[in-house]
């Protein structure tokens, strides 16, 4: 599991961050990538990463503001062309459905697959399998806009080999049904519990990415516990009455709702145009490391590894 930050920017594009998107590969757990929102030339900021369009199996978009749409129709389009044939599923906000039918109908763009839109009009689990669970809460913006939770159901643990070869069971098919926890009968008569030959499950990761938003309590409620958290930054620490009057955060801010949610790190996004030095990111990075020193500021093309064991995450640029 890791992401690449595709756009880091708010509002308009800037020369050194794109309008926002967010690329969640699940290569290993599901061989697909899920995307956050598509901001203008989102296709164009994939070009430079590995990730493939054809590979994208779901787009959660957190809300209709064009920094966060208006790069989605010629994904869509383009995902057509370069061979793409597998179901695709679409989740935003009342409206996404208008939006990109009327998009694909007058360009008369037509898709060599299906595409299923779902509208959030409740907050919950908006999708569940397996190996995942992906629930929502509406943010505080001036538009509908919500907030994602990714969960990643618990693995079981190792089969316990040693154990086994101790009860003088030889490797073998066994070994398979055992693994899946179920209980057999041996040759001999002998019950086995699978769960019993199992070591400690391995914990699944969480992921918390969210829309924008001003402070609110939901943001704090869907990063808990996250061993990553991805939250809006539009202004700096002393900028609170901007941010509140435009429905953002502070850099303050976001790290005040990664503490109180226990989160392991924190990744600040949507960053406005207005900050464009280094000497203005160092300075927006101290700020909410003041608060919460496991901070990291997302820049166009970074990439985050989150491993299982630990949560612990790597960055590489």
């Amino acid at each position: 599991m890791d992401l690449y930050f595709l756009g880091t920017g708010a509002g308009v594009p800037a020369k050194s961050r794109n309008v926002t998107s967010i690329a969640l590969q699940l290569l290993e757990e599901r061989r697909a990538v899920w995307l956050f929102d598509c901001g203008e030339a989102t296709q164009h900021q994939i070009l430079h990463t590995p990730i493939r369009p054809r590979k994208i199996e779901k787009i959660f978009i957190t809300h209709l503001h064009g920094d966060h749409i208006f790069g989605l129709p010629g994904l869509l389009g383009s995902r057509s062309f370069q061979g793409g044939e597998t179901p695709l599923t679409i989740y935003g906000p009342p409206g996404m459905k208008e939006f990109i039918e009327a998009s694909l109908r007058l360009s008369c763009t037509h898709l060599k697959y299906k595409i299923t839109i779902h509208e959030i009009r409740e907050e919950g689990v908006i999708f569940e399998d397996d190996t995942f669970f992906v629930s929502v809460k509406r943010l505080q913006h001036g538009i509908p806009c919500f907030g994602y939770r990714i969960v990643e159901k618990d693995l079981p643990g190792t089969l316990l080999v040693d154990k086994l070869m101790q009860y003088g069971i030889p490797p073998g098919p066994i070994y398979k049904e055992l693994k899946k926890g179920h209980t057999i009968r041996l040759d001999d008569g002998r019950m086995l519990n699978g769960k019993d030959f199992l070591g400690t499950p391995k914990k699944g990761r969480i992921v918390t990415i969210l829309g924008d938003t001003k402070y609110c309590e939901s943001s704090i409620e869907l990063a808990k516990d996250a061993d990553l958290l991805i939250h809006e930054a539009t202004f700096a620490k002393g900028e609170n009455d901007l941010a509140y009057n435009y429905y953002h955060s502070t850099t303050v801010q976001a790290a005040l709702v990664a503490k109180k949610a226990n989160a392991k790190k924190l990744y600040l996004t949507h960053i406005s145009s207005r900050y464009q030095s280094e000497q203005d990111e160092q300075m927006l990075l101290k700020e909410a490391r003041e608060t919460f020193s496991e901070t990291y500021l997302a820049h166009d093309f970074m990439n985050v590894q989150i491993e299982r064991d630990k949560g612990k995450t790597e960055e590489h640029l």
